[in-house]
């Protein structure tokens, strides 16, 4: 007795005196039946928003850098591009990137009630611009459109401000005429009218695909903000009869299209349908694996465009199907990662947030829908560049804008969940 007394009082005198020091660090956390374990008492970290989105959109951009590099390194080989150096393009848009990562930056501390209280300003300014661009010699004329304001270091491309500022007056007029949004003249004819103009202008440049994207993300919101079943079909449908008519009347829209449905005639092979034809052959040379980086043949001055609009194409032939389903797979885990923290903003009650940030995977899902629909032979040719890959200063600048605003829109959803006022 006196033994077991004794072993008692030990173990009540170890239970009093309290814990070791390394043992008062750890949390204690029962393991099955009977066993325990202890576990650090440091608090779990919590990211200031959604790392995989980040990290994805990094992954892109560095394998942009670098196909833009080995899609443009043969260009000053053509006469037309002999003044420039082969690492001109590569320097470039590393320039952009640069660029555009502290414009992303300075985004990405704008709270989303400021970007809210600029959206009607935001749509102004690129109205303007998008007039400036079609004034003769102020607007830049490259292949027969003028799409671009010559800013000496850089060529600005006001269609793609247009796309960033839809987004954001969109989803603030959506909030706006929450109200009336079953009434089709208040609530959906002022943004149907706002859109037109911004088309009218965009035609007259000419830049169809831009339009195309416009149309698109307002049309989206539209129907993500509650707009009822009837009226958004009919917005549908006057959106595909605008554009039908608008390729009926047009010639050179007309051949392109005809070019499309049998690229490999006599007629098309080396007309309208040469884009698309070596497009198809540098991704058929490219089988499962591709030629391996650098080994592309296509890119050598047979393939236009091959480090812009046909970037995939170059992919598909020095990585093979395993690069062109790589790179689907990631933009499909962006807009993935996009669209949810917009229902989760939406689900928090913040729809002016919710809405830009969903608007925002509209705009990138469908631009890189159709670019790698084009590359593909699965659409018609149209001038779209694939979103935070091919070359273009303006495209990249406004990419990563958007995408920045995203990210503080999920900042701020986390912000909230956690207690804090945003």
């Amino acid at each position: 007795m006196s033994s077991l007394s004794l072993r008692l009082s030990e173990r009540f005198r170890d239970w009093f005196k309290g814990l070791p020091k390394a043992a008062a660090d750890a949390l204690p956390v029962k393991l099955g039946a009977s066993g325990f374990s202890r576990t650090p008492s440091q608090p779990t970290r919590v990211h200031g928003f959604d790392q995989s989105l980040l990290w994805v959109t990094v992954a892109l951009l560095a394998w942009g850098l670098v196909m833009v590099y080995s899609a443009s390194i043969a260009m000053p080989d053509n006469p037309r591009f002999a003044k420039y150096d082969h690492n001109f393009f590569l320097i470039r848009h590393a320039a952009f990137l640069c660029v555009a990562f502290v414009a992303a930056l300075i985004a990405f501390q704008v709270p989303m009630r400021t970007w809210e209280r600029w959206a009607p300003w935001l749509f102004i300014v690129s109205l303007v611009l998008l007039i400036a661009v079609l004034i003769p010699g102020v607007g830049k004329v490259v292949y027969g459109a003028r799409r671009w304001l010559p800013l000496g270091v850089m060529n600005f491309q006001p269609s793609e401000m247009a796309k960033f500022s839809v987004v954001i007056y969109a989803a603030d007029y959506m909030v706006r005429k929450m109200d009336v949004k079953e009434n089709f003249w208040r609530a959906v004819w002022p943004m149907g009218a706002a859109v037109g103009m911004v088309g009218v202008l965009l035609l007259a440049e000419p830049d169809m695909g831009a339009f195309m994207v416009i149309a698109v993300i307002a049309m989206g919101i539209l129907f993500l903000g509650g707009v009822n079943a009837r009226m958004f079909f009919l917005i549908a449908t006057v959106l595909v009869g605008a554009f039908s008519m608008m390729i009926a009347f047009n010639d050179y829209r007309r051949a392109r299209i005809f070019a499309y449905l049998d690229p490999w005639s006599d007629s098309n092979a080396l007309a309208k349908g040469y884009q698309l034809t070596h497009s198809l052959i540098a991704i058929g040379r490219g089988e499962i694996f591709g030629v391996g980086l650098g080994g592309s043949i296509e890119k050598l001055s047979w393939l236009p465009e091959a480090h812009t609009d046909f970037l995939l194409a170059v992919i598909g032939e020095e990585f093979g199907l395993v690069g062109v389903v790589t790179v689907i797979c990631l933009f499909f885990w962006l807009i993935r990662r996009i669209m949810h923290i917009g229902r989760q903003s939406i689900a928090l009650d913040r729809l002016f947030a919710g809405l830009v940030a969903q608007g925002v995977g509209l705009w990138m899902g469908f631009q890189t829908f159709i670019n790698m629909g084009v590359n593909l032979g699965a659409l018609p040719t149209k001038g779209l560049t694939l979103p935070l890959m091919s070359f273009g200063g303006s495209a990249i600048l406004w990419n990563l804008v958007a995408l920045a605003v995203v990210l503080r829109v999920d900042y701020e959803n986390r912000q909230l969940m956690h207690g804090a006022r945003v």
